[in-house]
C-alpha cells in the first residue's frame, strides 16, 4: 500500500499494511484515525513519527519516555489490556508525543499526561489519558 507523509513533503510512500498500528479508538482529538504507521526519518533514530494513514495530514513527532530520562509507571486496567489485546506486559512499549511549546520559549516538551501505549505483538495501540502524573516526571527539553 501507498500513503502520502504531507508533514514531509512525501508522496506515495511504499509501506506493508501488515507494519500499520491500529488505534481502535484513535488518540484524543483525533478520534477519526485509526491507522498509524511508526517510522524515523533516515539517519534518524530516537524520534519516531506516527503517521495517520486515514488523514495525511496528522502526525506525531514521539520518543521513549527513557530518551528523555523519564521513569513513571502506568497502570492499564483490564479494559486498556483488552481494548489492544495485552496479555503480556513484555508485549507493550510505550511512546510519548513530544511537541515544540512556545510558551516556554520554543522549548521542546513531552506530553507525559497521555502517553502511547503499543502492543508490539498484535499491532494494536491506545492512548491512556492519565489523571495524576507526579509532578517528578515531567520534563521540558532545552
Amino acid at each position: 500500500m501507498k500513503i502520502d507523509i504531507d508533514r514531509l513533503g512525501l508522496q506515495d510512500v511504499q509501506v506493508d499494511p501488515d507494519s500499520l498500528f491500529t488505534f481502535p479508538s484513535g488518540l484524543a482529538g483525533f478520534e477519526h484515525c485509526k491507522r498509524f504507521k511508526l517510522f524515523h526519518e533516515e539517519g534518524g533514530g530516537t524520534v519516531f513519527w506516527l503517521q495517520s494513514v486515514d488523514d495525511s495530514t496528522v502526525a506525531f513527532p514521539t520518543v521513549t519516555p527513557d530518551k528523555l530520562e523519564i521513569d513513571y509507571e502506568i497502570e492499564l486496567s483490564d479494559e486498556d489490556c483488552a481494548l489492544i489485546g495485552l496479555d503480556d506486559m513484555k508485549d507493550a512499549a510505550i511512546v510519548v508525543i513530544v511537541y515544540r511549546d512556545e510558551a516556554a520559549g520554543g522549548r521542546i516538551a513531552a506530553n507525559t499526561r497521555s502517553p502511547v501505549i503499543l502492543n508490539l505483538k498484535n499491532r494494536k495501540g491506545m492512548q491512556k489519558i492519565l489523571l495524576e502524573v507526579h509532578p517528578s516526571t515531567l520534563y521540558r527539553g532545552r
